[in-house]
């Protein structure tokens, strides 16, 4: 597994543990931000890897990049998913592709790699169809996306 690869799914298991945390609505993203390291060192350590760790260190900057522009992200992923809330999407789905918006969005990363990236990780984390799922999303985000 890559380097990146197992840092999105830290963030991705991160994301998944902050959905089921209680939080204040009105601190919003800085709620977030404040609660996601100590979950994020939790699940690094699980696989012996610690803060100064290359995949820690882009999962951190992942993480932080998804929280800071979670309503933007959230707004994106609502406009492509007809007929779908973001609150009916499965809770693993939604957060496969909140940090995949962000990377198309946020980071350098190509487009194709982090869709396929998504796809992967959707397929080990939840389901085949899943994968489809959210490669059809990504693929809509993506030919919308204004270009870098």
């Amino acid at each position: 597994m890559g380097l990146r690869r197992k840092a999105r799914e830290m963030v991705l298991q991160t994301l998944f543990a902050i959905d089921f945390q209680e939080r204040d609505p009105e601190f919003g993203e800085l709620g977030l931000l404040n609660h996601y390291e100590d979950i994020l060192i939790e699940i690094a350590a699980t696989d012996d890897i610690t803060p100064e760790d290359q995949r820690y260190v882009f999962a951190e900057d992942l993480i932080r990049c998804t929280i800071q522009n979670l309503s933007e992200i959230d707004s994106i992923i609502t406009k492509h998913t007809k007929n779908w809330s973001l609150e009916r999407l499965a809770t693993i789905d939604r957060n496969i592709l909140r940090l995949a918006v962000a990377e198309l969005y946020f980071t350098d990363t190509p487009a194709a790699i982090v869709i396929n990236e998504a796809i992967e990780i959707a397929k080990k984390f939840s389901t085949e169809q899943s994968g489809k799922f959210v490669n059809g999303i990504l693929d809509k985000i993506q030919s919308e996306q204004p270009k870098k």
